[in-house]
């Protein structure tokens, strides 16, 4: 009791600590919660239609994209500009596919599973023809084949994991087929209900037949706005302010963009690095002449163009060495030749040059055993019963476990690998040198392969051909000189105006860039400049960057922001919007001078007497503007002017034009000679009302409410 009396005396004191413990609590909950939200927003990549895409999301659609190059094209890896033109389809897919998806729910339409079944087994969509289902026979897509293996596929992954493994990434390529192919159904089936709703009709195709086939011939007078000269021209911020309201829409940016000035430093090679990389070159250029195998020598060179030892086409060398090659004797080497364009020393020693095909069809059987004499006495064996009757190729493949069945190979399925090996180089050569019919027993470390060729096609000069590139690199001293130097620059000068100032005095060129967009993926073309443009995005205007190092490890760069356009509408006071709302003014106060010059003129003499340029024009329609080489414009008023008046008339009034003033008297109206087709003009009407049309993608992208955030994270 007296516990509990105590308890009581200090309850005050108790609430008071318990609310301030709750509040610590929940403090620190909201604390975590506010921490929570703005970790998850800083994974937020972008935003589509009020749905939020998250880093890791994205990136799992790029690295499926990526995958899908990989395993078509043969590759390992894509290069940097090829993994950002990735993103960026990956990308514009992903905003395309959420609108045309959001679009089609109000509408009600959709893609079916049965209708992806009929695609299927028609079998002749062009995507389907892009996957390793297609019958060879048929030409068709087949969806038994389709079917049987994704059945054998579900089996491995149950019964044989590292079978599954195996066919995972065709079966991750079907995924991704099958997925885009109902994007693409999807879309159809939207621009099909948008083309029918543009109809034309008699009196339309009438009426455009005229405007394409009416001809007129005209004498012009001419008077430029270059004849008056713009000091004669006051323009006052009250016409400055009128003409921007008047055209303020064109000013309308949907994304924000960002104006730089910078300094870009290329390292290069010193007269020293030269010499040495000369000397070096040298002593392999000797090695290669007379080396029974090049392929070490061209390796320890460091030649950025791989010697596969196998006959390639012309396609599988830069250009300066086809044009080598096509000049010089089979037994060859050549001198050493200074490339400056790709900043390389080359020597190139031609082996030999033949014609062979670019396609061979054939088949082979693998055979193997546990030991090499075996698998030797194997292969012998089979030989002496294919010697004996050809027709048992398919029964002895299936008594081995294998299909036998026939395959294309080409030539670019191999003459960019950067390395090969001596069984597959054995492989390779006897494919190309084999003739249609033969069989052939070919002996590797690992077994033996029965090869049979069935058909070769598109003969081809081959080139076998070993090459020394070789960059004439900078050394490490040259580049901590060149770095050195400029960082020294970049720490005294820590404002834009010390960087216009000084970058001369250094020997550097300050360099303006303008209108920066999040989607960019360098700055003025520079590798490795990610982190520069990142920079931008976070900076405030008037900042000055740390130095960056870029380019292919060759590039120093600082960035200087000077501006940042926000979205929506640039002001007057921006130097790019206040140059063309001037320019028009002028343009606008030059037409009045001259339209008062004119005033009272009747005929092509009195235009000439005010000083017009008098020339003939023929061949003037309505349905396309008129060039004036006077002027150097197109003139689209100056064609409906002319549309409108009869022949043998002086215009009613001037024509106030882009490039000038115009008054004209038609001296001829004639049609040409062309039949009139009803039926097809209303074709024509249509195809070029869903032209028009065609922007619907960029309409919708506009009012998507889009937020690209890429560029912080790539």
């Amino acid at each position: 009791m007296a516990v509990l009396g105590k308890i009581r005396n200090r309850g005050a004191l108790l609430v008071s600590i318990i609310g301030l413990g709750l509040f610590a609590f929940i403090a620190e909950e909201a604390v975590r919660s506010c921490e929570s939200t703005k970790n998850n927003e800083r994974q937020q990549i972008a935003e589509v239609l009020g749905e939020k895409i998250s880093y890791q999301d994205f990136q799992d659609l790029v690295d499926e994209y990526q995958d899908v190059i990989k395993m078509t094209q043969g590759r390992d890896n894509l290069s940097e500009d090829e993994i950002n033109q990735v993103r960026d389809m990956v990308w514009n897919q992903y905003v395309q596919n959420a609108i045309l998806a959001r679009e089609a729910d109000k509408l009600g339409l959709k893609v079916t599973d049965d209708e992806i079944r009929d695609i299927l087994n028609q079998g002749n969509n062009q995507m389907l023809m892009q996957t390793p289902f297609v019958n060879q026979q048929t030409g068709r897509f087949d969806a038994n084949s389709l079917k049987q293996f994704i059945n054998e596929y579900k089996k491995a992954q149950q019964t044989n994991p590292q079978q599954a493994e195996q066919m995972r990434p065709i079966y991750n390529y079907w995924n991704f087929m099958e997925k885009n192919l109902r994007q693409q159904l999807l879309a159809q089936k939207y621009q099909t209900l948008l083309a029918n709703t543009f109809v034309s009709n008699s009196i339309e195709a009438k009426q455009a037949f005229n405007e394409e086939n009416e001809e007129s011939s005209i004498q012009l007078a001419a008077l430029p706005y270059s004849t008056i000269a713009d000091k004669d021209i006051q323009v006052s911020d009250d016409d400055l302010k009128a003409k921007y309201k008047e055209l303020k829409p064109r000013f309308r940016q949907y994304e924000e963009t960002r104006d730089i000035k910078y300094v870009s430093v290329r390292v290069e090679a010193s007269t020293a690095d030269r010499n040495a990389t000369l000397a070096q070159t040298k002593d392999f250029a000797s090695q290669l002449a007379t080396a029974e195998d090049p392929a070490e020598v061209v390796r320890k060179s460091g030649s950025t163009v791989s010697y596969l030892g196998v006959p390639v086409m012309n396609s599988a060398f830069p250009n300066d060495i086809v044009e080598t090659l096509d000049s010089i004797p089979v037994g060859t080497t050549t001198a050493i030749k200074e490339n400056k364009q790709d900043n390389t020393l080359n020597v190139v020693r031609l082996i030999s040059k033949q014609e062979l095909p670019d396609s061979v069809q054939f088949q082979i059987i693998q055979v193997g055993a546990e030991t090499l004499e075996a698998a030797r006495t194997k292969a012998d064996s089979i030989m002496g019963a294919l010697s004996a009757d050809a027709s048992q190729w398919d029964a002895i493949a299936k008594k081995y476990n294998q299909t036998g069945a026939q395959q294309w190979l080409t030539t670019r399925d191999y003459q960019y690998a950067p390395s090969i090996d001596a069984d597959t180089k054995a492989y390779l050569n006897a494919l190309n040198t084999m003739a249609v019919g033969e069989v052939k027993n070919l002996a590797t470390n690992s077994g033996n392969i029965i090869i049979k060729v069935t058909d070769r096609r598109a003969m081809q000069t081959k080139y076998l051909a070993a090459v020394i590139k070789t960059p004439i690199n900078f050394s490490k001293d040259t580049y901590s000189k060149a770095y050195n130097k400029f960082s020294q620059f970049v720490s005294e000068n820590q404002t834009i105006e010390n960087l216009e100032k000084n970058a001369k005095k250094y020997g550097y060129q300050l360099m303006d860039m303008q209108d920066i967009r999040a989607s960019q993926h360098n700055i003025a073309g520079i590798h490795g400049t990610h982190d520069a443009l990142k920079w931008v995005y976070e900076a405030d205007a008037n900042s000055v960057s740390p130095l960056y190092e870029c380019g292919d490890n060759d590039n120093l760069l600082v960035v200087a922001l000077t501006k940042i356009h926000e979205k929506g509408y640039r002001d007057l006071d921006d130097e790019q919007v206040k140059a063309m709302v001037k320019a028009e003014v002028m343009n606008d106060k030059k037409a009045e001078k001259i339209l008062a010059k004119v005033a009272g003129v009747k005929n092509v003499a009195g235009a000439k007497a005010k000083g017009a340029q008098i020339v003939t024009v023929d061949q003037i329609t309505f349905s396309s503007p008129a060039f004036i080489t006077a002027t150097g414009a197109m003139e689209p008023a100056l064609s409906g002017a002319v549309a409108a008046t009869k022949q043998g008339q002086f215009c009613k009034t001037p024509v106030k034009g882009n490039a000038g003033v115009y008054l004209f008297q038609v001296t001829k109206k004639q049609s040409r000679k062309q039949k009139y087709d009803a039926k097809a003009y209303m074709q024509r009407i249509a195809q070029r009302n869903m032209q028009a049309a065609g922007n619907f993608m960029q309409e919708l992208f506009l009012n998507a409410d889009i937020t690209d955030r890429r560029v912080m994270f790539f």
